[in-house]
C-alpha cells in the first residue's frame, strides 16, 4: 500500500517492534496453534507433569478457584540447587510454549532461588529447598479456618 492510499486518520507505525496491543480471541477465532490457558484444562496437568518429569521435588497444587482473581491454582515446587531450579523454569517456559500456549513470564531466574513462572491461569513458585521452609506459601494459602488467639485468660 503506498502512502498516498494510507487512510489519513492512522498515523504510520515509529517503529518495527510488533504493538503490544491486547486483543481478545474468541474458540472460534482461535488458531489450533494458540491454545488461551482459560481454554485448556488441562494446563495443571501439563505443568505438573512437565515438573516432574525434570525431577522438581515436593510438587504441591493449591487450588485457588474461587479464593482468587489472580489464578486458577498455584503450584508449588523445589530445585536441589539454584541452577536445577532456573533450568526448571526455563524447562516449563520452553514445553508450555511448545504446546501452544503464550509466552509464560518468568521473574527471578538470574538468582535462582525462588523463580516464579507465570503461565496464566496457573502460577508456578518454584524454590530452593531452605527459601521455601522461610516464606512457607502452602500455610498461607491453607483453606484451614484457624480459630482466633485468645487474649489473657478468662
Amino acid at each position: 500500500m503506498a502512502a498516498a492510499d494510507r487512510p489519513q486518520d492512522k498515523e504510520p507505525p515509529l517503529s518495527r517492534k510488533p504493538s503490544a496491543k491486547s486483543r481478545s480471541v474468541s474458540k472460534e477465532t482461535a488458531p489450533e496453534t494458540e491454545k488461551l490457558p482459560s481454554q485448556d484444562p488441562q494446563l495443571l496437568t501439563r505443568i505438573v507433569k512437565t515438573l516432574d518429569d525434570d525431577k522438581a521435588e515436593d510438587i504441591v497444587t493449591i487450588d485457588l478457584a474461587g479464593r482468587s482473581s489472580l489464578a486458577d491454582a498455584i503450584v508449588v515446587a523445589t530445585g536441589r540447587s539454584v541452577r536445577h531450579v532456573a533450568s526448571l523454569a526455563e524447562n516449563l517456559a520452553r514445553r508450555l510454549k511448545e504446546a501452544g500456549y503464550a509466552k509464560a513470564h518468568i521473574e527471578g531466574l538470574p538468582q535462582g532461588d525462588w523463580v516464579l513462572v507465570d503461565a496464566g491461569d496457573v502460577i508456578v513458585h518454584l524454590f530452593r529447598d531452605e527459601v521455601r521452609a522461610y516464606y512457607d506459601l502452602e500455610s498461607m494459602w491453607a483453606v484451614e479456618e484457624k480459630k482466633p488467639a485468645r487474649r489473657g485468660s478468662e
